[in-house]
């Protein structure tokens, strides 16, 4: 078809585009792999609570330590997280997470695997460059945000008890 035809009849070349994206939507729907959501969050479910009950197993030996229920909390997830900063430097953590997914993510064990997996890939460009700068580039993010968000709901909460919404 000549250019002068294809001015006159712009409809049949909006056809042809559309025809085109339609063919090849049906290819990308053929090529695409099957989605495994239901067992995907069952894995990240089952997962992320076998980290939680380990935690609780934490807290309990050191409930017989001598620890009280005030102080417990910190010595957890000291610990927690240096389980999971030895599991990511055994390269444990990796497999863990290509099978829990947001299981292994969520919890503090998988903030501590994200930071100490960028000081390891980084170490060999030193310290301070590699490690230092590196380092936070994943957590980064979560710890303005996060400390952000403690901001806002303390200044929230202060304002919601000195406007007399409560008792402290």
């Amino acid at each position: 078809m000549s250019k002068k035809a294809q001015k006159a009849n712009p409809s049949s070349a909006a056809m042809r585009q559309r025809a085109a994206e339609q063919v090849y939507q049906n290819m990308q729907q053929s090529q695409k792999p099957p989605s495994h959501l239901l067992r995907n969050c069952f894995n990240a479910f089952w997962t992320g609570g076998l980290i939680c009950l380990l935690a609780q197993g934490v807290q309990e030996i050191l409930l017989r330590q001598g620890f009280n229920l005030e102080n417990v909390g910190a010595p957890t997830s000291a610990i927690m997280i240096l389980l999971a900063v030895i599991l990511t430097m055994l390269g444990v953590y990796d497999h863990i997470s290509q099978l829990a997914g947001a299981g292994s993510a969520v919890p503090i064990t998988g903030f501590a695997n994200s930071v100490s997996s960028a000081a390891l890939e980084y170490r060999s460009e030193g310290l301070v460059l590699g490690v230092g700068g590196n380092m936070f580039k994943v957590a980064g993010p979560v710890i303005v945000f996060g400390a952000a968000a403690a901001f806002v709901v303390s200044i929230v909460t202060a304002l919601y008890y000195s406007l007399g919404g409560g008792a402290l």
